[in-house]
């Protein structure tokens, strides 16, 4: 007897939420042909292959992040589609298949969500919020614990004018053209973005810092929430911030920066390194007759 045709089956849509360490990843975004590297999304396809889909599973991620860049909760929409007889899986049960077939251990599937089939992930985002951490107390990387070396950015520094950064960072709030913080390699139609919330703040203790190490070894946090950002703003936003922290620019001068729309000026070549940014949540708002709103497990501040 031949098998039920496809259209037939069942497809179903589901948005998952994942986290990962990037250090180990030519970024999110899966590397296709015979490139060595390789990203979280080809780990993720490859497990998905032994959901036994008539289709290939592809996974239509929601927020892009560089090599080097970690997430604790990114998103992304899959269909899978079962042959004819068989429903589709509980979303438990997808979240632990995918986990349960998946060959890297910096990688973990968080949660799992029916949704329409016409939900995309990328586009039906409301919120992106980033976090990105600072220490201070050591002159090079190699002197941080060898556990936080890929989780944070090493300032030659003591300590940071905290206040000075944060009088600097309201200027970024609100709607604006990012032009000048936003970096070559991935054109959009418009650089105007809304910078919703920055906060700059010490961070907690780290559990991975020895006694000794921690009477001079300081933590902090930054985070930055928006609908969307430009390639790299984050990172330069980031930098210019610790160069006010660090004396090097006035509170003032990130406005001027800003209104330059320069991304080649001056001081616009600092971008921080990727290793301290963590892709902390994707928000999804209401899904039309499902009436849910729609959400990641949600994390306190990094420190």
């Amino acid at each position: 007897m031949s098998s039920a045709p496809a259209s037939r089956s069942v497809r179903a849509r589901y948005l998952v939420y994942f986290q990962y360490l990037g250090t180990d990843f030519n970024g999110v975004a899966a590397v296709r042909g015979t490139q060595r590297a390789v990203g979280v999304q080809n780990y993720l396809e490859e497990a998905a292959e032994r959901l036994n889909s008539m289709e290939p599973v592809r996974f239509t991620i929601s927020s892009r992040t560089d090599a080097g860049v970690h997430a604790l909760s990114n998103a992304a929409h899959l269909d899978v589609q079962r042959r004819s007889g068989r429903p589709p899986f509980p979303p438990e049960v997808l979240t632990e298949a995918l986990n349960t077939h998946l060959r890297h251990p910096a990688i973990r599937v968080l949660r799992a969500f029916r949704v329409p089939n016409d939900f995309h992930a990328r586009h039906a985002a409301t919120s992106r919020t980033y976090l990105y951490r600072l220490a201070t107390g050591c002159n090079r990387r190699d002197e941080l614990p060898v556990f936080e070396r890929n989780l944070c950015w090493a300032l030659p520094a003591d300590c940071l004018d905290v206040v000075a950064m944060q009088e600097a960072a309201q200027h970024l709030l609100g709607t604006h053209d990012f032009s000048a913080f936003q970096s070559t390699g991935s054109p959009v139609p418009s650089p105007v973005r809304t910078l919703r919330r920055v906060s700059v703040s010490p961070g907690q203790a780290s559990p991975l810092v020895t006694p000794q190490e921690s009477r001079k070894l300081r933590f902090w946090s930054l985070e930055f929430e928006s609908q969307s950002f430009l390639y790299r703003q984050v990172r330069r936003m980031t930098a210019v911030l610790v160069a006010v922290g660090l004396g090097a620019l006035a509170p003032a001068q990130v406005k001027t920066i800003l209104e330059s729309q320069d991304s080649l000026g001056k001081h616009q070549t600092r971008v921080a390194p990727a290793h301290g940014l963590f892709l902390k949540s994707v928000l999804y708002g209401s899904l039309g007759a499902t009436s849910c709103t729609l959400q990641g497990p949600q994390f306190g501040s990094h420190g």
